[in-house]
């Protein structure tokens, strides 16, 4: 792991123990998972626990939401992170979501009864959406620095890719990620008829209701590529928005299609769930550039889903 041995959580417990009295705190096995003593109990958040955290990426262990953290406590774990900020805490989910009534270049409504394509949310909130697909890499220290900095996303999955181990998008889902609709098998919509479409969408959805939970109401068509039959087949199926995006992340930068190279408020970010041997970087390195950009460009990073669907 980069950053040393330790989870940073870890490390900062130690520095935060060094402060309060012996019996307050016991001291931090180096070795994480390899200490001999029962483990303590699994209490409010185990993923702090000394010792567990090797447990916790084999799934031996429920992990429950942590609780967010601020002010120094929050900024000493970025730090522990790669970052040099913690992020901008996004602002509570409006209490109704936005209309969308706009047709233009950032929405396009598509008729009665069909879901509208979004490219960026109507909203004045400073906040941009941070959106992943596919689910190829299954990165649980990912999802681990997400959850610890209270860092909000939602996910795109394909059935084929996700099958492997759902167990990892059920881990996300507990911890507040919505998981949405991508497709059974990730084809080029526009070379399949409507038949073909509505099983590869809603075929999806039953899929992600079973292996998962919660019925998505959000669907990104594969390479953002669709067609009137797409449409008709999502609407089918129960989804209420088509999401598309401004901005493209990678480990190593972001892509813009904003002439002036910046986020704008209501932006959806889109990236992947790839690993190193696809980029160049990990999960962890893409979380830090995406974040450090968000925050040093004033913005806060908030769910799609409560402002869509």
């Amino acid at each position: 792991m980069a950053f040393g041995s330790a989870h940073p959580r870890a490390r900062l417990l130690a520095g935060l123990c060094l402060a309060v009295t012996a019996a307050g705190c016991g001291s931090l096995p180096t070795a994480p998972g390899r200490d001999t003593a029962p483990p303590p109990a699994v209490a409010a958040r185990p993923a702090e626990l000394p010792g567990r955290a090797e447990q916790q990426e084999r799934h031996e262990v429920a992990v429950p939401r942590a609780v967010p953290l601020r002010g120094p406590e929050l900024a000493e774990l970025a730090r522990a992170w790669g970052l040099d900020a913690p992020p901008l805490p996004a602002p509570a989910p409006p209490a109704v979501k936005p209309v969308l009534r706009e047709d233009g270049p950032h929405v396009r409504l598509q008729g009665d009864g069909l879901p509208p394509l979004v490219r960026r949310v109507p909203t004045t909130d400073k906040v941009v959406f941070l959106t992943i697909d596919d689910g190829r890499e299954k990165d649980r220290r990912f999802n681990r620095m997400m959850r610890e900095l209270g860092v909000p996303f939602s996910a795109f999955v394909s059935g084929y890719l996700a099958r492997e181990d759902y167990g990892y998008f059920r881990e996300l889902n507990e911890q507040g990620v919505r998981v949405n609709n991508h497709t059974l098998n990730h084809k080029d919509l526009r070379r399949l008829g409507y038949q073909r479409q509505h099983e590869e969408i809603c075929g999806q959805e039953d899929e992600l209701v079973r292996e998962v939970g919660p019925r998505p109401a959000l669907f990104r068509p594969p390479y953002g590529e669709f067609t009137a039959d797409t449409l008709r087949a999502a609407a089918s199926c129960g989804v209420t928005a088509m999401p598309l995006w401004n901005e493209e992340a990678f480990p190593d930068r972001m892509e813009y299609r904003h002439l002036d190279q910046r986020l704008h408020p209501g932006d959806i970010i889109l990236t992947h769930f790839r690993g190193p041997e696809e980029w160049k970087g990990s999960m962890t390195d893409l979380a830090r550039l995406v974040i450090r950009t968000a925050t040093e460009q004033g913005f806060a990073l908030a769910r799609l889903d409560d402002y869509l669907g």
